[in-house]
């Protein structure tokens, strides 16, 4: 689950780590009424949507005054802002940040992921902020130092320590480097992040550390515990599809090929996008309907893969284990009935009443190929979303 920049600084402001003072607008009346009232020298007008690159693209203004305030909320507020990240369609603009504008004197970047091969969480950290780290990683990979945390002992003070001497931090400085790092390991700890990332870390001109840019994502599934992070999720800032398969317990994630995929395990769905890309296709999504899916379940998962225009095929890649074979047909059946199935279906079944899937589908009437495995199956799909 990812939030706002603006919530991610309210957040890790309460873990010490600092932000620049600043207030969300929705409207150019309320941003020139709240700058007015937060009087600064000078403005950051930064439009809240869930994607990187938004000052390239026109989402991020310096101005002056609390009129320029309004005027350029005024202009954000609707705009379709387009970036690397959130791919030509783009996304709206319905709210704003405006923030104090900040003496910068040196742009630093910190970043923190749990490194699952060495089941430890890894603090990145790069003289190099303001840019995009991947780059970074690529061309100047010796530019970036990592701290890996045992989290049975949690981060220790030299580690931090060794981050701010890399980052070439002296004095003052050093001591809130570790107040900033530390608190951002806090909060990742404590609010089960997946990713939390700072970027640009800066070094004002009068000796503070302040996080000039925040994006903080969440695991999912320990939303459970943490109440407080779910009622921060914003709906349209999410793929609706994807949101959809959430409410009725499918796993759902949508992709750009034309294929659509339907199967039973997430290593079973990964296996099957791999077999598909191996054949020259290219999958339109993860779909796992889970070991136990319902046939109410199995149809709204058609519904789903079906209502994307770019589905040219759909493969069915079904292991029957828990999963049952008749219930994937019985899915099929009732999709086909409801919404019609006017692509190639391309039906993969094996294990669990294989044979009563195979004989429901097959009496069904429906225009269905089939694949004696998956690499036969997987061929197949590919051909006919080809043609």
């Amino acid at each position: 689950m990812n939030i706002h920049e603006y919530q991610a600084k309210e957040l890790l402001d309460n873990f010490s780590v600092k932000v620049p003072a600043g207030k969300v607008a929705f409207s150019g009346e309320e941003a020139e009424l709240i700058a007015k009232d937060l009087n600064f020298n000078k403005y950051v007008v930064k439009a809240q949507v869930h994607a990187g690159g938004r000052g390239k693209a026109g989402g991020v203004k310096v101005v002056d005054t609390p009129a320029d305030v309004g005027q350029v909320t005024t202009d954000m507020i609707g705009m379709k802002l387009v970036t690397h990240q959130t791919g030509p369609e783009g996304k709206i603009v319905s709210k704003v940040l405006i923030e104090e504008g900040s003496d910068i004197a040196k742009e630093f970047y910190l970043g923190m992921v749990i490194d699952r091969s060495k089941e430890k969480i890894v603090i990145m950290a790069s003289k190099e902020g303001g840019v995009e780290i991947e780059e970074v990683a690529r061309k100047s990979p010796e530019k970036i130092h990592k701290e890996y945390v045992d989290t049975s002992v949690g981060l220790q003070p030299f580690q931090s320590r060794r981050i701010a001497y890399f980052l070439g931090l002296d004095g003052k400085a050093v001591n809130k480097a570790v107040v900033f790092v530390s608190g951002l390991y806090n909060a990742f700890i404590e609010k089960d992040c997946s990713l939390a990332e700072i970027n640009p870390m800066v070094l004002t001109g009068d000796g503070e550390i302040i996080a000039l840019d925040g994006k903080l994502n969440f695991d999912d599934n320990a939303l459970f515990r943490n109440k407080d992070i779910e009622a921060l999720r914003d709906p349209q800032e999410e793929d609706q599809l994807e949101l959809e398969a959430k409410e009725v317990g499918i796993s759902f994630v949508n992709l750009d090929g034309n294929i659509g995929c339907l199967v039973n395990g997430a290593g079973l769905a990964m296996s099957t996008m791999d077999i598909i890309k191996f054949h020259g296709g290219e999958p339109a999504n993860f779909l796992d309907v889970g070991g136990g899916a319902t046939t109410e379940q199995v149809t709204q998962a058609f519904k789903m893969i079906l209502s994307d225009d770019n589905v040219k095929a759909v493969f069915v890649n079904i292991f029957g284990g828990i999963m049952k074979c008749d219930t994937i047909a019985e899915g099929i059946i009732s999709a086909a009935n409801e919404v019609g199935i006017e692509v190639p279906l391309i039906v993969r079944l094996e294990g669990t009443n294989v044979e009563l899937g195979r004989k429901l589908l097959a009496e069904s009437g429906l225009n269905i190929q089939t694949g004696t495995d998956m690499r036969e199956a997987a061929a197949k799909a590919v051909e006919a979303a080809n043609s």
